[in-house]
Order: C-alpha cells, then structure tokens, then sequence
C-alpha cells in the first residue's frame, strides 16, 4: 500500500518487536509488512498453526478499515471528506472514527488543549502531513495567526452518543498523534477474534502485547532512547507508545531544527528540550494520545501531568552530550 501515511516513523525508531530465541517453539511465528506510510510486524504463538495468510489478511483487514476512515492522505477517507465539508454540514461518525475522536477530546479538555484534533492547519504550515507547505520553511507570523483561527478543539460539535460531529467551516481534523495506536488496538481485537491469544504486535514503534510468549514468560521490548542509551520492558498485556523527534523534523537554512509534533495552544513545534517520550498503557489509542499530549507539555510540565493523571512515562531529555531518562512514579522503574 502507498500513500498512506499518519505520520511516518521508521520501523524500530523508538521501541523494537521480541527478537526470536534459537529455542523458540515452532508455533512461535512471525509476519510483517507495509502499512500507514510505515511498517508493522507480528510475532504470535500459532498452536494451532492458523495459515499465516489468514492471520495477515486479518491484521491488514485493521488496518485498511482505519485509513479509510482517518486517513488525511486518502482523498475519499471519511475524515478528508469532512475536512473539505461546507460549514454548517452534519457527519455521522463510523463506530472507531467516534471512538478516536471522543479519546483526542477527552485528553484536550484534560491538558487544556495540548492535544487537539483540530491541529491539521498549523502541522501543514511547519511542513508536514499531507498538506505541507512547500518550501518548507518556518510560517511567518501572519501564516500561524491566520492557521491558528482554524484551530481549536472547543470549536467541535461532537454528539458522542449519536456519533454526529459538525464541520463549523475551516476545521481540518488531524488524528495522527492517536489513529496509529488506535489501529494496534483494532488490529489486536481482530487476531483475537481469529482465535490467536499471545503475541505482539506493533506498528510504526507502537506496540500491544496480549497474553504472553509460549512457555509464560511476558514479552520482552526494547527501547530505544538514543545514542548509547537502550532499555528494556516486559510487557503482558499491555500497549506501548512513544513520541519525539529522533526521525520525523525538519531543519531551516539556518540550521535550525523542529519537531513534527505541534503545540496546538502556541502554534509552535514542542520543546527540543524533550528527545522522545514513552507511556505505558492497557490500550495502544491511549498510549499514543498521552505521548503526543507529553511530548507537547515538555519534560517539566509533561511529568507533572503524568503523576496527576497516575501515568506510566519515561522521558528522554536532552541534557549536554548525553540524554538522561525521568519516569513517572507509576513507570516500573524495576523493568526498566
């Protein structure tokens, strides 16, 4: 598949799959591919040796269902349609779109606005997504004044319980800081209505660990946190996602470096202070929501948040040669 990019991350960027063990059974098996503009992989305990193409057809099946509804790159995806609507017009939202949408809001309304839905215009003027501005280049003032009147998660008519969501005119949805984790959730719930209870799956750096490997040991992730700096977690039914800015910026000819991930309340990029943050959660949607939400609130503020909220984050933050890693209270610090 091509063109289908959220918001490319290169595969092992941040956190890697279980590396296969020389003594690993043979109903221990493997399947990775293309997807989202980045790529996936599955290792999965087939005791029942499932064809694997079943198995593939099944993940992908996910994954196609979820671009077609919040992908920005797909033309005819439901969230492109309702970016191009007339004001005033009413959608009805498709079960998983109001499920995304309703868990961005949530964290808005809980970080005042450090995660928005409605960001899409200000992440084309830093040159990014589907609609980046060319040349890339920092926007002027004007630009990000002019962008920042579209933008605003309060501006959004959203009827949970009816799954209806108005276009108030302008307003360009953005869900790439969430749909990827998203899709690891929809994925894992269609490999176990398959049949399969253990494995782990990841997409693009995002993983979800159901069950545990063949012979009851959780699955081992590693975690990249920079130069000379990897860690390792166990995971048991449990998603992990990560955000920052090790693969995906940009550089002016100044030299002069930014983030893809876009404070929505100021316009500009997040801190560079902030190499990547990891959270730890029983859902990969809400994984991936409070990283971006962290990433954009800084080491300082974004810690301060995750032991309100009793978050599990790890934090890489650059400091001289060398990054150094704060966790949250709720991290385990002996799985680390």
């Amino acid at each position: 598949m091509t063109g289908l990019s959220f918001a490319v991350r290169r595969h092992g960027a941040y956190a890697n799959a279980a590396v296969p063990r020389r003594a690993d059974p043979a109903s221990l098996q493997s399947l990775a591919g293309s997807t989202m503009g980045t790529s996936w992989s599955l290792r999965f305990d087939n005791p029942a040796l499932l064809p694997l193409e079943a198995v593939r057809a099944s993940a992908l099946g996910a994954f196609q269902s979820v671009i077609a509804q919040m992908s920005t790159w797909e033309p005819d995806s439901q969230i492109s349609r309702y970016n191009r609507a007339a004001p005033g017009s009413i959608h009805r939202l498709k079960p998983e779109f109001a499920q995304v949408l309703g868990c961005a809001l949530h964290w808005a309304q809980a970080s005042e606005g450090a995660i928005d839905p409605t960001v899409g215009p200000l992440i084309g003027l830093w040159g990014f997504g589907e609609a980046a501005a060319t040349p890339v280049g920092r926007p002027s003032p004007d630009a990000l004044r002019a962008a920042h009147l579209h933008v605003g998660w309060q501006r959004l008519a959203f009827d949970a319980q009816a799954s209806t969501l108005a276009q108030p005119g302008g307003c360009m949805l953005d869900l790439s800081g969430i749909a990827k984790g998203f899709a690891v959730d929809h994925a894992a719930a269609a490999l176990r209505d398959l049949g399969l209870r253990n494995f782990l799956l990841e997409v693009g750096g995002e993983l979800r660990a159901c069950g545990r490997r063949p012979g009851g040991l959780p699955w081992q992730v590693r975690i990249d946190a920079g130069p000379g700096l990897e860690l390792q977690i166990a995971l048991c039914d449990m998603a992990i996602a990560t955000s920052g800015d090790r693969w995906h910026a940009h550089t002016d000819a100044a030299g002069q470096r930014w983030s893809h991930t876009i404070d929505p309340r100021s316009g500009q990029p997040a801190t560079p202070a902030l190499a990547a943050v990891s959270v730890l959660h029983h859902d990969c949607m809400q994984a991936d929501a409070l990283a971006t939400l962290l990433a954009v609130l800084g080491p300082d503020e974004g810690l301060n948040f995750a032991e309100r909220h009793a978050l599990a984050a790890l934090f890489v933050v650059r400091t001289g040669e060398r990054p150094h890693v704060q966790m949250s209270r709720a991290w385990p610090h002996d799985g680390a």
